[in-house]
């Protein structure tokens, strides 16, 4: 039943699209410049490492057919940034850029903008209408994920159990050990299969393309899955050998030999690093320590939430309770995995975040903080458990005290029976008379006709008072511990599924990246300045923007392109647009840029800016013979 109720929250909680982990930072051309001749490449720049696919790049001319182009590669081998060359003979014209990429964690990200050569196009060209991903496949793959998370820690949190805790009986546990091993077996089958229809954003049916599933394989995220079945065959192969988990018995002296707890951590470790070698640990600052941060938070709620599953299992369906011994052992396990999680998920939630207003402000802070509240109930829940835990060795010790000391009377009570079955035997014995002469008088302590009974006989045949409402305190507290047990694993449920909300989220420190350096130039390339001033005017079409485009932007020659909207976003005609650029601090200007008409936008390429500083841009805009207006904007210009 649990597990189906998980299932339907996976298929509804995943049918929404996950927010990719990588941001496009800048582009060159950049969106909606204007360049006086036809670029050798289109670059893009991100922040965070990606992978390129065949179809990374699609550009579509003025006239909307799609421009051939060679394969992607890397801008000057940084594997943050994808780059198409472009052919030669380019018209002029408005051209659009769609692209798509695999982030480091493995999550696709794609989107499209605009840039145009010589002069904008009336009407720009518009890319095919491509979702950035399939619904039923990006449901089907997301349940692959939740499914996985879940199976590992089932998988490992089982095998830790019966390694470090040590039950005696282990035979109900192989049912959650076979279920976790076969979930993760499959759901990693269906993840490698469904890979290459998830990064391009196609149906499921594409996952029979062999040349896509081929270059899935040479992936990192292909490799990892690979990996993680191989992993799997050997986990199998050691487990089968295992006579505590195949034939229910443990050791003869309860404890797992170091060679096989050195043989599970090394697979447990390699097995959590198939996911940190794909996801948010793989990409962004200080990867060494947030890879390694990322395999001990895995193994240590596999521990928690998969050893109190396994601990769940054995106090309802074990024949006999479990010892108090095994109880305490899975506290201080649980005890130490909490820890560890709270330690790097502080680190995590650090790296994530970035700073303490993107909880509020990004949805990855707003996600996270769900996932503190879970938490926390989570953490209420296993301190009910851990003090449930004391209060059974309390019980259990008290119980032991008791049954040790009816074991002593019962002792004394046959001691002293056998002591006087001489004097029972004797007086139970009629004494020798002549057989025809009467029988003597019944005197005397042997004249009773049956034995009494000893000291303590009525003790230790009384039968247990049938009336007594009061339930034995160790008895009561292993109830209370299956309930608070269960209470605790349905919350680490909830806590798992918003975990892997998280790991689909954009991370805040990411997205402060993206949007601090949208503006920022190609690595390499000189810098550009682009500055909107709106206007209006109360006449019909007297309302609009321009876009103004200063190359580089600094001292000395700058080229400009002026490009005017109309009030709807469209590109608009103006009958006149000047420029011109006062320093004031400095008594320069005004310096007129002399634009000219180029047949839909405005240019310049020889503004002469002599010296730095903050300068006040003034614009000029005619919108009929007799209506014009002027707006100002202060334009910094770096040395």
């Amino acid at each position: 039943m649990l597990l189906g109720t998980v299932l339907v929250l996976l298929l509804l909680g995943s049918a929404g699209p996950a927010s990719a982990h990588a941001a496009l930072r800048g582009a060159d051309p950049g969106d909606g410049s204007v360049v006086k001749s036809a670029p050798r490449h289109v670059t893009l720049t991100f922040t965070e490492s990606v992978a390129l696919l065949d179809d990374s790049f699609r550009i579509y001319s003025p006239d909307n057919h799609r421009v051939p182009l060679d394969e992607p590669e890397h801008a000057d081998g940084r594997s943050d940034t994808a780059r198409i060359g472009l052919p030669g003979g380019l018209d002029d014209g408005t051209y659009t850029v769609a692209w798509r990429v695999v982030s480091a964690d493995s999550h696709p990200v794609s989107g499209a903008f605009t840039f145009s050569i010589g002069k904008p196009s009336p009407t720009a060209p518009v890319a095919p209408a491509t979702p950035a991903e399939h619904p039923i496949t990006a449901s089907l793959y997301e349940t692959g994920r939740h499914l996985a998370y879940i199976a590992a820690a089932l998988l490992i949190g089982t095998v830790a159990f019966v390694a470090l805790c040590r039950p005696p009986d282990t035979t109900v546990l192989r049912m959650p050990l076979v279920t976790g091993w076969w979930t993760l077996l499959t759901s990693t089958a269906v993840l490698l299969v469904l890979r290459a229809p998830y990064e391009n954003g196609t149906s499921p049916a594409t996952a029979f393309d062999l040349s896509a599933f081929t270059g899935v394989l040479t992936a990192r995220p292909g490799i990892a899955l690979l990996t993680r079945l191989a992993l799997l065959a050997l986990v199998a192969a050691v487990l089968l050998r295992l006579p505590r988990l195949r034939q229910g018995q443990g050791e003869p002296d309860g404890r797992t030999p170091p060679a096989r707890l050195a043989l599970g951590t090394v697979l447990a470790v390699a097995l959590a690093l198939t996911w940190a070698s794909a996801e948010h640990a793989s990409a962004g600052i200080q990867v060494p320590v947030a890879m390694t941060s990322s395999v001990l938070h895995l193994l240590a709620m596999a521990c928690w939430l998969g050893g109190l599953t396994a601990l769940l299992v054995i106090l309802f369906r074990a024949g006999t309770p479990p010892p108090v011994a095994t109880v305490t052992r899975f506290s201080r396990l649980a005890f130490l995995s909490v820890t560890v999680l709270v330690v790097t998920g502080v680190y995590q939630s650090w790296r994530g975040l970035g700073s303490w207003s993107a909880l509020a402000d990004s949805a990855y802070g707003k996600t996270l903080i769900v996932k503190l509240v879970v938490t926390a109930a989570l953490l209420l829940a296993a301190g009910l458990s851990r003090r449930l835990t004391l209060g059974l060795v309390t019980a259990a010790s008290a119980a032991s005290t008791v049954e040790h000391e009816t074991e002593k009377v019962e002792e004394r009570t046959v001691a002293a029976v056998r002591e006087r079955i001489p004097e029972l035997v004797a007086s139970a014995t009629p004494d020798k008379v002549p057989s025809t002469g009467p029988a003597p008088p019944a005197t005397g302590d042997g004249a009773t006709d049956s034995p009494s009974p000893g000291p303590g006989a009525s003790d230790l045949n009384a039968p247990s008072d049938p009336d007594d409402p009061d339930e034995p305190p160790l008895d009561r507290h292993r109830r209370a511990l299956r309930v608070s047990v269960l209470v605790e694993a349905v919350v680490a449920v909830v806590v798992l599924l918003v975990t892997t909300v998280l790991t689909s989220t954009l991370p805040a420190r990411a997205e402060a990246e993206a949007a601090a350096t949208e503006a920022a130039p190609i690595a390499g390339l000189p810098a550009v300045t682009v500055v909107t001033i709106p206007y209006a005017l109360d006449v019909p079409g007297g309302k609009g923007s321009v876009q103004i485009t200063l190359d580089p932007g600094r001292v000395g020659e700058n080229g400009i392109q002026a490009v005017a909207f109309g009030p709807t976003g469209a590109l608009d005609s103006v009958p006149e647009l000047r420029l011109s650029f006062t320093l004031a601090e400095k008594d320069i200007g005004p310096i007129d840029a002399g634009l000219t008409d180029r047949g839909g936008y405005w240019a310049t390429s020889d503004l002469n800016l002599p010296l730095p500083g903050t300068w006040t841009m003034k614009a000029t805009i005619r919108v009929s013979e007799v209506d014009q207006v002027t707006e100002s904007h202060p334009l910094r210009i770096e040395p």
